[in-house]
């Protein structure tokens, strides 16, 4: 027994070092992020010294020595309109025109013909050089957000490892009689608690005497001598064997999630725009998200479904929703080429405490039924992909035992009579009962459709009801 006690030690002892390298990374990285950023501007148009550069130069091919239009000269002054008049007809249009130069330029050069021809050049030369310019200055943005995002990712998980308790003592004996008395030895066993109240165990296991058990069956004989219900992690192995490997597993929450889902395509499709997902194989929480690609169709479908892909990968590798959502809108912008942005509306659940975390980034209202009556949870902003400084919008809530949550895409709420189309929606959700989440979604979707003759966007209703673990 004794000489588990330096390990445990030994543990907690690496995990506040880690915690504080991570912080200390964490501020490193901001501190860079601050630096990228000092004293550098956002690109612009052509500047006034752009335009005089780009005449000079057309009048050291051209005019020589001839001062007869003083047109440079002129230009020259602070308050030259013409200068920036030039300008801004060469910004519309893409070149210079005879009609829009001086009268007087006109009937005195003799070569104004070539002259404007070199006065486009020189432009076109400076519009070239103001592209990269503006295009570096996007990547340098784009660079700094990364950064800012990345410390706090790692301050979110020092965090996690500072507030994480070490419980080995406590269920060691216990764990370790269930698995032997199934043939099964157990090393290396650490048992973490979190601030939520969350568990999870991490255990070297072997199987003895020929056997095999899976893993999700080991879950079950942690749930026994620790009480509560576990699961086995995605990432680790489905059976135990007589090679030694190290396994863990997470504790559920009390609360669990059961949820519906109903939709149309827009009239004319046959494949809708949105896409959803419901996702309650992540540690401790469940993900519901719906994505309202831009359009409809089947391009509308794949930008849609892009994203929600995004999202849960990173949400699996333990990002908090926050850095996830803000992380895929960074993706976004890099891929660039043609952009077809969606909206992202995410609901995260914790179903340890039971509370509920909307992350929306251009999305509609969500409804939250409760015993007082329905919640509007809603946050106008642009789709992800749209401009660099979209912040997503976190809306959090308690919610109890037989709450309701219902998550609608644009095209139900346009659907709806009147100009105040979510107090629309308030009222029917409050009118009504049902049974099932998948009653709901359908009842939901009949309702929105009966003011429209044919779906004139894509149309889909998620929602989702919470009850409480016997």
């Amino acid at each position: 027994m004794l000489r588990h006690k330096p390990d445990r030690r030994s543990t907690a002892e690496l995990n506040g070092y880690t915690a504080r390298r991570l912080n200390d990374m964490a501020l490193s990285l901001s501190s860079l992020a601050r630096s990228c950023a000092d004293g550098a501007g956002q690109g612009q148009g052509l500047s006034r010294e752009d335009g005089l550069t780009a005449m000079k130069t057309a009048a050291d091919l051209v005019c020589g020595s001839c001062e007869k239009c003083g047109i440079y000269r002129d230009s020259t002054e602070e308050n030259s309109y013409f200068l920036y008049y030039l300008l801004r007809a060469f910004e519309q249009k893409g070149r210079l025109e005879k009609e829009d130069m001086p009268q007087h330029f006109l009937e005195a050069c003799g070569q104004s013909g070539e002259y404007i021809y070199q006065l486009n050049r020189s432009l076109g030369r400076a519009t070239m050089n103001l592209a990269w310019k503006n295009r570096f200055l996007e990547s340098r943005d784009t660079v700094i957000t990364q950064f800012r995002e990345l410390a706090v990712i790692l301050e979110e998980f020092a965090h996690q490892m500072e507030a994480a308790s070490d419980v080995t003592g406590v269920g060691e004996k216990a764990l370790k009689r269930a698995f032997r008395q199934k043939k099964l030895t157990v090393s290396r066993l650490l048992i973490l608690e979190y601030e939520n109240g969350q568990r999870e165990v991490f255990a070297n296991i072997r199987a003895a005497g020929g056997r095999c058990m899976t893993a999700k069956d080991a879950g079950k004989l942690v749930g026994q001598a620790l009480g509560g219900v576990w699961m086995p992690s995605r990432e680790g192995r489905n059976v135990i064997t007589r090679t030694e490997a190290p396994y863990r597993f997470v504790e559920e929450g009390k609360y669990r999630l059961v949820y519906g889902v109903s939709g149309l395509p827009r009239d004319g499709e046959t494949v809708s725009g949105d896409s959803y997902t419901f996702n309650g194989s992540l540690p401790g929480q469940v993900v519901i998200s719906l994505s309202d690609g831009m359009g409809s169709g089947e391009t509308a479908s794949r930008e849609s479904g892009r994203v929600i892909e995004l999202t849960e990968e990173l949400l699996g590798t333990g990002f908090s929703a926050r850095a996830a959502l803000k992380m895929v809108n960074t993706v976004l912008l890099l891929a660039g080429g043609e952009q077809h942005p969606a909206t992202l509306d995410l609901a995260c659940m914790d179903m340890c405490t039971g509370v509920l975390e909307m992350m929306k980034m251009g999305a509609a209202p969500t409804f939250v039924k409760g015993e007082n009556g329905v919640e509007i949870m809603g946050a106008e902003e642009l789709p992800a992909g749209i401009i660099r400084s979209v912040e997503p919008v976190l809306l959090s809530k308690k919610l109890w035992e037989e709450n309701w949550i219902v998550m609608v895409s644009d095209g139900i709420l346009d659907a709806l009579p009147g100009e105040e189309k979510e107090l629309v929606m308030k009222e029917y959700l409050e009118g009504a009962e049902w049974d099932q989440p998948q009653a709901l979604a359908e009842a939901v979707l009949a309702f929105a459709s009966s003011f429209e003759e044919r779906p004139r966007d894509d149309m889909t209703v998620l929602a989702a009801r919470i009850w409480k673990r016997k």
